[in-house]
């Protein structure tokens, strides 16, 4: 009998490595980590208190807890194609699920979502084409629609190593009026107990841009004393 073996590409590791190599992390984890934390974990076994709720991208390169040497327990993390929030009422997914449980039931006082550099999906966005084998990230992806609308619109990029900054930017700020949308969101906003932030994060570099309403485009994070923000103004 003849094994054909998987073909790998220069770099890459077979299916049995890849696999090893997370388990040797969490025995790594659970050997050398957890000892060394081990009250916190023991705090966080019946309870968590986030403030924070962090909506990310799937993409394998970023990571919340990382990019913010944030605990366990300290962020409440939602990640997927596209760092993307459906509009209220379009669609009772994750996302929706997920936004209303972290503001009714865990009380968060601050929503971030977070692009980032070289984003596939924004990628896609950009060429339609490609997702004609694809047709749940097709569907998806139209929850970018405003950020791609407005990009061609306003004409501003003649390439795509012009247009994908501008419109990770674009989703960003598309995906904060959504969110926007939900009503638990838009309560706590208007009266001063919700505070929502929209940041793209470059790899290459590590900074973070954050969006300023109050003057409309995006600014470098570089200071805990002046943090720009996309929250609208309190009503109440």
């Amino acid at each position: 009998m003849i094994h054909h073996k998987a073909l790998l590409l220069p770099g890459s590791v077979s299916p049995d490595q890849a696999l090893q190599n997370v388990v040797e992390g969490f025995l790594h984890f659970h050997h050398e980590v957890f000892p060394q934390q081990e009250e916190l974990f023991k705090k966080l076994a019946t309870a968590q208190r986030p403030k924070v709720m962090f909506i990310a991208c799937a993409d394998s390169r970023i990571v919340p807890e990382l990019i913010t040497q944030s605990a366990p327990g300290d962020l409440f993390v939602t990640r997927n194609v596209g760092n993307l929030v459906p509009a209220y009422g379009q669609i009772n997914g994750g996302v929706s699920t997920a936004i209303e449980y972290a503001v009714l039931v865990l009380g968060v006082q601050h929503i971030i979502i977070c692009g980032h550099s070289d984003c596939g999906a924004m990628r896609a966005v950009l060429n339609p084409q490609s997702l004609e084998k694809m047709p749940t990230v097709k569907a998806w992806l139209r929850h970018a629609e405003v950020a791609r609308t407005m990009l061609q619109e306003n004409g501003c990029c003649a390439t795509e190593s012009e247009s994908m900054p501008v419109l990770t930017e674009e989703n960003v700020i598309a995906q904060l009026q959504h969110l926007q949308t939900h009503p638990c969101v838009a309560s706590r906003i208007a009266n001063g107990q919700l505070f929502i932030h929209g940041w793209v994060y470059n790899i290459q570099t590590s900074e973070i841009r954050a969006y300023d309403v109050d003057q409309a485009c995006f600014l470098p994070l570089d200071s805990v004393h002046s943090v720009p923000m996309a929250t609208p103004k309190t009503r109440f």
